[in-house]
């Protein structure tokens, strides 16, 4: 007989939001039997610059519906409420799809996102399962985060965050979406989630002239270039903003880009 072999990696637990570490558990098959081993392979860490804002995105497992109805909305924003104050994080925008949430943070410390989306699932997972007699994950494994750049991109991202239901087509303008922050910023409504960003204060003097600037700035939609950045460095956990940023980012924390393709060019 021929000598074959097969090896197979899974990683346990699934789903380990907050934890930097995962176990990854191999299985060597061969003509002689199977042979188990667990080796911990090291993620890349969670991104955390001292006044940098986070743009966070958390989506339902296989892409499946997190909110059934109305009360699921309002009792998510509650624990999004509840929890950002708790862990000390200021939400600037963040919007409640059918099967994700997006939200723009500026957290107080490096444990204060993974601490909020711990709490928030743990309250509302368990919420969920016991209304629709479900069992087992909600999440599509760890929320993604990425570092955004606050002068170059801050803006953008709330643009982003807030245009995401007129992208998919569920609403014709932002404001016409209840389940988001854009009435808050661009109309006043009352939203005890949202803080405030010294950004967004420099729209205006006053509120209503930081209003009328900011419901300006939604007259056309994201341009596709920073669509497509935005969309890849919150996928990947990389560094939103330009490359000196990216640069001094990943002195202070860790590789903050892609690593290029091929061999590096010889000097």
């Amino acid at each position: 007989f021929r000598k074959w072999s097969l090896t197979l990696l899974l990683e346990y637990p699934p789903i380990a939001n907050g934890l930097p570490h995962g176990i990854f558990y191999f299985w060597s098959i061969s003509g002689a039997g199977v042979h188990e081993q667990t080796s911990p392979m090291s993620r890349l860490p969670r991104f955390y610059v001292e006044g940098c804002p986070l743009h966070v995105i958390q989506r339902g497992n296989n892409r499946l519906p997190i909110f059934g109805d109305a009360d699921d909305f309002v009792f998510y924003r509650t624990c999004l409420s509840f929890s950002a104050r708790k862990h000390k994080v200021a939400v600037h925008a963040y919007v409640l799809m059918t099967n994700h949430v997006h939200a723009l943070v500026s957290p107080r410390s490096r444990v204060a996102v993974p601490k909020m989306m711990q709490s928030i699932g743990r309250v509302y997972v368990a919420y969920f399962n016991k209304r629709y007699d479900r069992t087992g994950t909600l999440w599509e494994g760890r929320y993604k985060a990425a570092i955004v750049e606050s002068d170059r991109y801050f803006m953008t991202c709330m643009r982003y965050i807030e245009q995401n239901p007129v992208r998919a087509g569920m609403v014709p303008n932002a404001t016409a979406y209840g389940w988001s922050s854009h009435r808050a910023n661009a109309v006043g409504a009352p939203d005890d989630v949202i803080s405030r960003h010294p950004l967004y204060l420099e729209l205006g003097s006053c509120e209503w002239g930081r209003q009328q600037a900011y419901r300006a700035m939604f007259e056309h939609p994201v341009d596709h270039v920073d669509l497509a950045m935005i969309r890849d460095a919150t996928q990947n956990a990389w560094v939103l903003g330009a490359p000196a940023f990216c640069t001094n980012v990943q002195r202070q924390d860790r590789r903050a880009q892609r690593i290029p393709l091929g061999r590096p060019i010889k000097k």
